[in-house]
Parts: C-alpha cells; structure tokens; sequence
C-alpha cells in the first residue's frame, strides 16, 4: 500500500528532527550548566546510589530488611572514608607545610633543565631577529585586571552544602530500591514509550552499578597495592599514596598520570639516590599496567569499553562543565549512554561512535567485505556439467 500524498506531506523531515534535537541538548546542557549547584548532588548521589546498590541488593537476597540493608552500607562506606582521611590528614597536612621547603629544594635539581629552556628561548630570539633583519619586538607588559569573584568563605560554604546534600539524596534512591530508577526514567516517557525506558533504565542500573562496582574495587586493590610497595621501597606515609593512587584512578588517564608525577616528585626529595627515587615511580607505573593491561580485562571485559579518546574529551569538558564532580561523571554518563544505544536500534551511529578504534567498522567497509565474501563464495562454487 502506498502512502497518499496527503500522508507524505506529514511525515517529518528529516533536517527538521535533527535541528529540533539539536537545539534540544544545547538547550538541556544550558539549563545543567547554569542550575549545576542543583544538579551536581542530584548525579552525585545517582552515580553513589548505582555504586552501593548491589551491596543493598546482596544484603536484601540474605533475607535483610532493605532500610537495615542501606543502613549496613552506608555505616560501613562512611567508616571507611573516616578512616582514610584519619590516616591521609597528617601526613597530607604536612607535605603541604613543607611545600615551600619543598619548591626550593628542587629548584637546585631543575637548575640543568632550566638552563636548557633559556638556551633553546635564546637561539629562537635571534633566529627571529635575523628572520625580521634585525629588527627588535619590544612587547609591552599585559595589564591584568583584577576580576571580582566569590570569596573563600562562599566557596567553601556552598561545597559543604553540596556535599551534605548528596547524603540524603544517596539515602533516598538506595531506599526506593532499583525499581525507582527506572520508574523515574519511565515517567519521563509516554504511554508507549513507558516499558522500553524502564527496560533502557533498568539495563542502565544493572550494567553502570556491576562496571563500576568492579573498577572501585579493583581502585581499591591498587591502592592497597600500591601502599605495600611504597612501605617496601621506604617511602614515608605509604597509607597516603596508596589512598592517592585509588582516588585519583577513578579519572581516566590524568588521574594515574597526576598521581605518577606526584609520586614521582615525593620519591625524588625523599631520596638522596636517583636509583631509588626511580624505582617508586617505575614500580608504580609498573602496578599500573598490571591493572589495566591484566586486571581490568580480565574483571570488567570489553563489552563496555568506550573510546579512549572520546573518554578523555569527555573528561577535559566535564571538568570544564561541572569541574571535579564533572570529571569523576564523565566515564559513568559515557557508559550509560553506551548501554542506552546498545537498546536502541536507531542509535547504531552512537554506538560506533563510542566502539574503541580495534572493534570499530563503518558500515560501507562492512557491505564492502559481504560483497566481497558473497562474490569469493560465487566464484568458489563448481558450475554445474553441460549435458551432452
């Protein structure tokens, strides 16, 4: 049956959807950057909620109330937190006392680095000068304007709010119980649209709470790691480097590469030895590639894995999004979004767009190979004998 003229005047266009949608997000992304002392909490506490629930969820299937549950977790995710940051606080507090005792010290050490620096600056001084006959640019001192902003006591007023609002909210999707989650994205949808985005959301839960449950683990476990071989090495406050070393490695790539330097810098004031001061980095890098060459694979698959560009352009804007919490969001809104077009069949180009590079084909080289393996198994096939 044909569709009547009538009915193709109708149908939408295709541009129109796309600009519609277009302005859509940039629309959404306005609101969420404008109103973020709002919804930074709310992703917070959803992305704490999908970490502890499949504790909540093991804890319920022993025959545990789920208040009790959630009661259980939290008093145990809240000791442990206090308990790191007893260990962390003193020997942090005095790395950063000795900061500036810590700059002059290695001033001296950068002394052959520097001098390099100011070589190099020379040679292209007078290459310019020679490029310009010797002509001289005196450039004029920028003018800095001093530009108003929030005080300190603001600032820090207005985090401890948003981090004692992200407790509560945390509280109340562990108690609700994973029907929530996906009763809440439902009631975004219509009528006919309800049961796919409760299945969308409850796959989005389950997939996003077990990828990420593991990687905190596994985050985890290199910190302890890390920790014995620093004590192993004679690295003072070891507890310290192995909680930085877990913290930090839930930031794709600048987290571990922020946590080397550190360490690496720590190594080198600590020792008088460069063979020592080398051996701590090089045993962290080492712990390193162990995770995420051997551990990670092994643990979470490749199933989720996203692009590891796309997650480095997601962290770089996240964090100028949203900052920090921006950052720590950016893998887990990656990873649902991932989950989200794997169930969506229209969202082929998300997905690919999402695929790491070595499981990654365009469509027109995949219709190329079935062409090609249609065509070989044609030419492959004996022709059938002429009669006589």
């Amino acid at each position: 049956m044909q569709a009547t003229p009538k009915q193709a005047d109708s149908a939408p266009d295709p541009k129109l959807v796309k600009a519609v949608w277009l302005v859509a997000i940039m629309g959404v992304g306005a609101v969420l950057y404008f109103a973020q002392d709002v919804f930074i909490p709310v992703a917070m506490a959803l992305f704490l909620a999908l970490l502890l629930t499949p504790a909540v969820d093991r804890l319920c299937r022993w025959r545990i109330r789920r208040g009790i549950a959630v009661a259980i977790v939290m008093s145990v995710v809240f000791a442990a937190a206090a308990v790191a940051v007893n260990a962390v606080w003193t020997p942090a507090t005095e790395w950063l006392a000795r900061a500036p005792q810590t700059l002059r010290k290695i001033d001296p050490r950068l002394q052959p680095l520097r001098e390099m620096f100011e070589r190099v600056d020379t040679l292209a001084q007078r290459a310019g000068q020679l490029t310009q006959g010797g002509a001289v640019v005196s450039g004029k001192p920028a003018i800095v304007t001093p530009v108003a902003g929030q005080s300190t006591a603001i600032s820090i007023t207005k985090s401890l709010l948003e981090a004692l609002t992200v407790v509560p909210l945390t509280l109340f999707f562990l108690l609700g119980g994973p029907p929530l989650l996906a009763r809440m994205g439902a009631s975004l949808s219509g009528n006919e649209a309800s049961y796919k985005a409760l299945k969308i959301t409850e796959a989005i839960r389950t997939e996003v709470s077990r990828f990420f449950g593991t990687i905190a683990l596994i985050n985890v476990g290199l910190g302890i790691a890390t920790a014995v071989t620093m004590y192993l090495l004679g690295m003072p406050n070891p507890i310290l480097w192995g909680v930085l070393t877990c913290v930090f490695n839930f930031v794709p790539y600048l987290g571990p590469i922020a946590a080397f330097f550190i360490i690496a810098i720590a190594a080198l004031l600590t020792f008088p030895s460069l063979g020592q001061a080398l051996a701590v980095p090089g045993a962290f890098l080492v712990l390193h590639l162990i995770e995420g060459q051997i551990v990670q694979p092994l643990t979470v698959g490749r199933r989720l894995e996203v692009n590891a560009l796309v997650i480095l352009l997601a962290v770089w804007f996240g964090y100028g999004f949203w900052g920090i919490p921006g950052m720590l969001l950016a893998t887990p809104a990656l990873v649902a979004l991932k989950v989200a077009a794997k169930h969506q069949p229209n969202w082929q180009t998300v997905s690919d767009f999402l695929t790491p590079n070595e499981f990654w084909h365009p469509k027109s080289l995949r219709r190329l190979r079935q062409t090609a393996g249609a065509a070989g198994a044609a030419v492959e096939k004996p022709a059938p004998p002429k009669a006589a």
